[in-house]
């Protein structure tokens, strides 16, 4: 009889070659040109040396643009299990998904009338 674990430790082990070659072929194959541009720190465009600053607040919107989408991702992760256990959970899971869906509502409509979503 074969270990139940065998499956599981093989997708791990391709999972770890997948991420060690890419990581080895970006170093082989990549460009590898040092300038200052490229070691600088990047912060959503702006060159943190440069007058830009002196103009009012240090913009952040790819930050919360990163946060919200982290958010209603999470979301969806915790819906997949009870989509598929859907006729098993009855009632009680019907009901712990609507709680659960209203409150991550709050959150959204919060984010969206203070116009998080617009662009």
């Amino acid at each position: 009889m074969t270990n139940p674990y065998v499956p599981l430790l093989i997708m791990v082990a391709a999972a770890f070659l997948l991420a060690v070659g890419g990581l080895a072929a970006s170093a082989l194959l990549g460009p590898s040109k040092k300038s200052r541009t490229k070691a600088d720190n990047y912060e959503c465009g702006i060159d943190p040396l440069s007058d830009n600053l002196h103009e009012g607040r240090f913009p952040v919107r790819y930050y919360l643009v990163a946060m919200t989408f982290i958010i209603f991702d999470i979301e969806v992760v915790f819906m997949y299990p009870w989509a598929v256990s859907f006729n098993m959970l009855g009632l009680f899971g019907l009901v712990a998904m609507l709680t659960f869906i209203a409150l991550i509502t709050v959150p959204y409509v919060y984010e969206w009338r203070r116009g998080g979503l617009n662009y």
